[in-house]
């Protein structure tokens, strides 16, 4: 008897994999305006599963996580069923008890938060400074919680609401925990050409600790931007799958299923986004990635900066 699907997303595949264990798949399924895509992206779910194992390597002294191993041979050996392509793609991971907000922290202005403060001079309900420009460094990274949305599109919240749904002393936690996360990622990603412009992390309790969970700093769930190609005022290219948004804005389609076929080159260019963002982060090509822990060097360099516990 093979291992029993528990939830099927536009990305992911999750696995019950024993009583506290859940095996975690990326494919490479990419979506565009809340619709999956015929074409999927190569390597893409290599790079979402490796980037999330490196970090948390990298963020191992600031909480625990869920992740157990993305090593096959760790995986139930029901695993196998699944097919030949798990290795860098897979991850064993606890049960965690999920927190019902996005942890989203903001080092520039962009997207949702530059729409409404150049409606209003604030983000998610919060005053900024005046004569801001898009894609403007924000005086520092700020908390921004969001909803978890079931069905449509997840809501901006003020820090107030969030504690109201998780309780305040759980709230402050998230928000200490999320703003020193991405404030040591996004240190770490512009010493190698990559701005980190906002990120979300998913948190949730395991055995009574806060722990990071699901998918961490990625393309698919942060916006990376080259440090080369930003200034304020304009949009910079990412490092995700902007070749296709892109692409799709300027078919015609209306953004109902179905969607149009990709054509090959932007595929392409789209999975090369993907793989360049690993290996700037990383130091190692994707090619290379096939489970083992590239977050050990990460971990390794974290304990050796000062304050590091």
């Amino acid at each position: 008897m093979g291992l029993r699907l528990t939830y099927s997303g536009k990305v992911r595949d999750i696995y019950e994999a024993g009583p506290e264990l859940l095996l975690m798949v990326a494919s490479d399924r990419i979506s565009a305006f809340d619709v999956v895509l015929p074409e999927p992206v190569p390597g893409k779910g290599k790079v979402l599963t490796g980037l999330t194992a490196f970090w948390l390597g990298l963020l191992s002294d600031l909480a625990p996580s869920h992740l157990v191993s993305t090593a096959p041979g760790d995986f139930p050996p029901e695993a196998s069923e699944l097919g030949d392509d798990l290795a860098g793609r897979a991850m064993l991971v606890r049960r965690a008890d999920m927190l019902p907000i996005e942890c989203i922290v903001r080092g520039y202005l962009s997207g949702s938060a530059w729409k409404e403060y150049r409606a209003s001079g604030t983000m998610h309900g919060t005053p900024l400074p005046a004569g801001l420009s898009e894609s403007d460094r924000l005086p520092e990274p700020v908390f921004t919680p969001s909803t978890k949305a079931t069905t449509g599109h997840d809501e901006n919240i003020s820090r107030e609401q969030a504690a109201e749904l998780v309780g305040a002393k759980t709230a402050r936690a998230a928000e200490e925990l999320a703003l020193a996360a991405y404030e040591r990622g996004a240190a770490w990603a512009a010493e190698r050409g990559i701005l980190i412009a906002d990120t979300k992390f998913e948190l949730g309790f395991i055995d009574g600790e806060l722990a990071i969970c699901d998918e961490v700093l990625t393309p698919d769930s942060s916006r990376f931007w080259p440090a080369d190609r930003w200034a304020p005022g304009s949009t910079p290219p990412s490092f995700d799958k902007q070749p296709v948004r892109d692409w799709l804005e300027a078919s015609g389609w209306d953004k109902s299923p179905p969607p149009p076929h990709l054509p090959e080159e932007v595929v392409r260019a789209s999975s090369e986004r993907y793989a360049t963002a690993f290996q700037l982060l990383t130091g190692s090509p994707l090619a290379d990635w096939d489970g083992q822990p590239l977050a050990r060097h990460g971990a390794a360099e974290a304990e050796d900066r000062p304050g590091a516990s």
